[in-house]
């Protein structure tokens, strides 16, 4: 998911994340390739080593980052996404590059929920997806469990103006009947519940107000 607000799960994902936004992300990916938040993640997969690995991203919107690390060699690569409107741009993307074959899309799991619903991969990804999500505990803690090399995710900037500015929106949303909420989760918290999962951080790179966490096991 490419915004920083969601609502409580499983619900209301359709209604803020819809075709038109879809569309917007490839027609930007298109034209512009990975956005310099995406491409730190790419890095860090890519340092691991991405040639005949797996890659387990989720909330991955259109799979611009799984298209990339295809591109690089993973060896396939699964999407877990909430939202049915990306699917059509997804899709057409995927067949585009010739890499359909390789790439897996599960709709409405919520993995923190039920993470057996799919199977571990070597590199584990989530793109602004933490701050979309209530239960970053449960959220890391099913990526952890899902991870067997690594996972990375990125973060909004945590500080008092974020967490006004998320004060503010969810006042907005409740005044206007929209269930979605924001989330400003402190980041060492996040970090603290992969470092209970036997992984390390190894990797923090910024772009913009985009904080990119990446973590290997121990």
């Amino acid at each position: 998911m490419d915004d920083c607000c969601a609502p409580q799960p499983p619900g209301g994902y359709d209604r803020e994340f819809d075709e038109r936004f879809a569309r917007r992300l490839a027609r930007r990916y298109r034209s512009e390739g990975l956005t310099p938040s995406a491409q730190l993640i790419l890095s860090f997969a890519a340092s691991l080593g991405l040639d005949g690995a797996s890659v387990l991203e989720i909330g991955g919107g259109i799979g611009d980052i799984q298209l990339e690390a295809l591109k690089r060699g993973a060896a396939h690569t699964t999407n877990v996404e909430l939202s049915s409107a990306y699917e059509p741009e997804a899709t057409r993307l995927l067949d585009e590059a010739g890499l359909r074959d390789r790439a897996t899309r599960v709709l409405g799991v919520d993995l923190a929920g039920t993470p057996e619903a799919v199977e571990p991969a070597d590199i584990v990804v989530l793109h602004r997806v933490v701050c979309c999500y209530p239960d970053y505990r449960g959220l890391l803690g099913a990526a952890a469990g899902r991870g067997t090399r690594a996972v990375v995710f990125s973060h909004p900037t945590h500080n008092l103006g974020t967490r006004f500015t998320a004060r503010l929106i969810n006042a907005w949303y409740s005044l206007t009947g929209n269930p979605y909420r924001a989330f400003a989760h402190a980041p060492e918290a996040m970090v603290a519940v992969l470092r209970d999962r036997g992984f390390e951080p190894r990797f923090r790179e910024r772009s913009g107000p985009w904080h990119v966490v990446g973590a290997v096991r121990a």
